[in-house]
């Protein structure tokens, strides 16, 4: 069973963390490239303050965007304004998810997010502790996989398998953690192919932030996953 009030202290957290460590950059590097195709650590930060917007929009019984249009318009405006803007907008709309989430509540009816998904309400923390810690690593300011939570980690491979699960484009797979934890995903016929590695290097490889060089295969090739 998910524990939204534990995952809500992580999101606390994390969110703690990730402004503690982007207040150390100047508006010159909050302009440069992030890890992310295409975008500025500004668009990064830009991005995460609308989404707790958004996660509050659908908490509330609301479409998450107004469409994808809007939400796109919303980041590149946003993208470029100076750090100290930045980090008060994202420090506003995270306390008023926050805040969002301690109005009385059933955390097992159902919510809708973006492209129609649905899912418990009680999961809607977890699903914004994953935008803040991996945009935390995308920001690319010494934060890394590697630095992420060890619980987090597991959890996250859990949730990306799982998504991965039964996808016609993707060959059976069986995902083995040099800690010892595995899981499944993939197609659920033919013969599963095993991917080995570190936690880190296999979430980086499921969420699209490694190539998987680091996995090991015995020698055949890792299909290629589609975008998040």
């Amino acid at each position: 069973m998910t524990d939204h009030v534990h995952d809500l202290n992580a999101v606390r957290e994390a969110t703690d963390r990730l402004l503690t460590a982007a207040g150390t950059l100047d508006n010159a590097a909050a302009a440069q490239a992030s890890r992310l195709p295409g975008w500025t650590r500004g668009h990064v930060l830009a991005h995460l303050a609308r989404n707790a917007d958004a996660l509050v929009n659908v908490l509330e019984g609301r479409p998450m965007y107004a469409s994808a249009e809007a939400r796109d318009a919303d980041i590149e405006t946003g993208a470029p304004r100076p750090l100290p803007t930045q980090l008060d907008d994202l420090r506003t709309a995270a306390a008023h998810f926050l805040d969002a989430t301690t109005a009385p509540a059933d955390w097992n009816r159902t919510v809708t997010l973006r492209n129609g998904v649905t899912d418990t309400a009680a999961n809607v923390p977890f699903r914004r502790l994953i935008e803040v810690e991996l945009h935390h690593v995308d920001l690319g300011i010494g934060y890394d996989l590697e630095d992420l939570p060890a619980g987090f980690t597991a959890r996250e491979i859990d949730f990306l398998a799982k998504r991965f699960s039964g996808h016609p484009d993707i060959p059976a797979l069986r995902l083995a953690s040099t800690d010892g934890d595995t899981w499944t995903s993939g197609r659920a016929e033919g013969e599963p192919l095993a991917v080995t590695g570190t936690a880190p290097a296999l979430l980086g490889w499921l969420a699209g932030r490694r190539d998987g060089a680091e996995l090991e295969t015995g020698g055949a090739p890792l299909p290629v996953l589609p975008p998040l």
